[in-house]
């Protein structure tokens, strides 16, 4: 059981996408769509070529826009803009999470390699508005994306999120690495297992995952 390695922890911090809200739902789906749309335009190539940059960037830079902002010059407000306007309506709220997060004893925070307006969105089409003291997306690090520790330092310095008493619930295993070597615990949300030594802990149900927490 889990319960005892999450004894010590009052911070806990939760990326959003495929994190709060299960796979199926293919929200990034969406938004991948619209990054490809977005890198045609910006760079006038191809959509093969804007397709190939964007899952390349992702690889190398951690997010598409850190490639497209680094290599490119690319303006970040524009792009997080454009790419987060997508429908919704695929996500419904859930209470039985809702509930579980709101059990959790302490901080929690939410921590996005999107925007944080468009994080609000998920969170309010989830029903999981107002369960955050926090909710921090690329802008709030300075558009340093995850898995960069500085990232990681600068949000969790602007949260007071203090990492020897915090938990980490990522879906990107690259995504725990810097928090694993800053003390956190760490929880892989995903529905295949990954093995790694910074992972601590792996589940496919976020949800029931955190009630054998409280």
């Amino acid at each position: 059981m889990p319960k005892q390695h999450f004894d010590h922890v009052a911070h806990w911090v939760f990326d959003l996408d495929n994190t709060l809200y299960p796979p199926e739902a293919r929200l990034f789906d969406q938004i991948e769509v619209r990054m490809t749309a977005y890198v045609m335009e910006a760079l006038g190539v191809t959509r093969a070529e804007a397709d190939r940059l964007r899952h390349r960037y992702w690889q190398d830079y951690g997010t598409t826009l850190a490639g497209l902002m680094e290599l490119h010059g690319v303006d970040p407000g524009p792009y997080l803009t454009e790419v987060h306007e997508i429908d919704f309506s695929v996500l419904a709220p859930d209470p039985d999470l809702a509930a579980r997060i709101r059990a959790l004893p302490g901080r929690r925070v939410v921590y996005t390699n999107g925007c944080a307006p468009y994080a609000e969105r998920v969170i309010e089409a989830r029903g999981l508005s107002g369960l955050f003291d926090a909710v921090c997306g690329v802008e709030h690090a300075g558009f340093q994306p995850k898995p960069r520790r500085q990232a990681f330092e600068t949000v969790f310095a602007v949260t007071r999120v203090e990492t020897a008493r915090a938990a980490m619930f990522e879906d990107d295993p690259r995504n725990l690495t810097a928090p694993h070597a800053m003390g956190m615990r760490t929880v892989h949300v995903a529905p295949e297992r990954h093995e790694a030594r910074h992972i601590h802990h792996h589940t496919d149900d976020l949800s029931g995952f955190l009630a054998r927490l409280v």
